[in-house]
């Protein structure tokens, strides 16, 4: 396993090699109890989850307070407080069991991170969460006009939302409707990446998000702004 991740995360210091192997095997035992991935090959593990994740880690500074929404299995939250563990991490998910894996995770890693159990829709409307973040993350969660939607409330104006996507070309002419509701101006970086065509999706946030956002749980994938 060591071979595979420094194949495929030469950046990462034996320290974070030997955390990531953790990550995997937990992964591996607690996937057979509840399902948390369906990518469970140890290369594909480290290419499409680990690596993939890490993609948005020269945006982020130490320090800056970061959430994951729709964290899962914690992709990309973990794998980038793995690199960089003096982020403010916040990993928020709508299944208590994920977050119960994330939380023996964490202490097998010896990181920490905030855990919030709920949906995007009702957190991003909870003075707690709302526009107290530098960045929001997310990966394989929504379509892009949802996304923005679910995402953005938690930023703080000046804040960035960051959308993990493939071809988003057809994703980012149907979210200009949601781009000038929600107050955000967007922007791609595409991704040298071995598993087809990658790119991030930036939403720079330039105003306060409208109170009315998001909207009742359930009504963005319904109703796509």
């Amino acid at each position: 396993m060591r071979d595979i991740l420094k194949k495929a995360l030469p950046q990462a210091d034996e320290r974070a090699l030997e955390r990531f192997e953790i990550y995997q095997r937990l992964l591996g035992e607690w996937n057979e109890r509840m399902n948390l991935t369906a990518i469970t090959d140890p290369v594909e593990v480290a290419e499409k989850h680990f690596a993939d994740s890490l993609a948005a880690l020269p945006y982020l500074k130490p320090g800056m307070k970061v959430i994951d929404v729709g964290t899962g299995a914690g992709f990309p939250g973990v794998p980038l407080l793995i690199m960089e563990p003096r982020l403010d991490l916040t990993l928020a998910d709508s299944l208590q069991k994920r977050l119960t894996f994330l939380d023996a995770l964490l202490q097998e890693l010896g990181l920490t991170a905030e855990l919030v159990h709920g949906r995007a829709e009702d957190l991003g409307q909870n003075r707690l969460y709302r526009e107290r973040y530098d960045i929001a993350l997310s990966r394989a969660v929504a379509s892009l006009p949802v996304l923005l939607e679910l995402t953005t409330p938690f930023v703080k104006v000046g804040g960035t939302a960051i959308a993990y996507k493939g071809d988003a070309a057809a994703e980012l002419e149907n979210a200009k409707g949601a781009a000038f509701l929600l107050h955000v101006q967007l922007r791609t970086v595409a991704l040298d990446s071995d598993l087809g065509k990658r790119c991030l999706v930036f939403a720079d946030k330039a105003a306060p998000t409208p109170k009315q956002y998001p909207r009742k749980a359930g009504t963005p994938n319904k109703k796509p702004l």
